[in-house]
């Protein structure tokens, strides 16, 4: 995975036992994706005007090694595992800074599909070129 996001975890992160709620390290993913995209020279809402394409998550997995606290600073990095036609599988690791501790293994598939219909339509070739020159 060659492309890393750096998050700091904000009070507004954490639940009542003061570490970063589950759900979160989703938004932090999310985050990062969209980065690693625009730094592809892809941002998501031009990609839908001039190709008629949105990507949607179809399915997020996450498991979870040792919890994040306010202020820690985190690196999560994005790297594609493998596509099909309309779909990419998205590997992305959530690492505290400070020891390069894992923290966080997540696992999301992303489909490609039409902006009005939303049925799958093929990755367009000049995304899916840059992301597989990238790795």
């Amino acid at each position: 995975m060659n492309y890393r996001f750096p998050v700091r975890v904000y009070y507004e992160d954490t639940d009542a036992a003061g570490i970063v709620y589950y759900a979160n390290y989703f938004r932090f993913m999310e985050r990062a994706r969209t980065e690693w995209l625009r730094e592809l020279g892809f941002e998501q809402d031009e990609v839908r005007q001039q190709h008629g394409v949105v990507f949607v998550v179809r399915s997020a997995t996450a498991n979870y090694r040792a919890p994040a606290k306010f202020n820690d600073l985190l690196w999560v990095t994005v790297g594609m595992n493998q596509h099909s036609r309309t779909a990419m599988t998205i590997e992305q690791n959530i690492y505290r800074q400070k020891d390069d501790r894992l923290l966080c293994k997540g696992e999301i598939s992303i489909v490609c599909v039409d902006s009005d219909s939303f049925r799958p339509r093929p990755i367009p070739a000049a995304i899916l070129e840059k992301i597989k020159n990238a790795e």
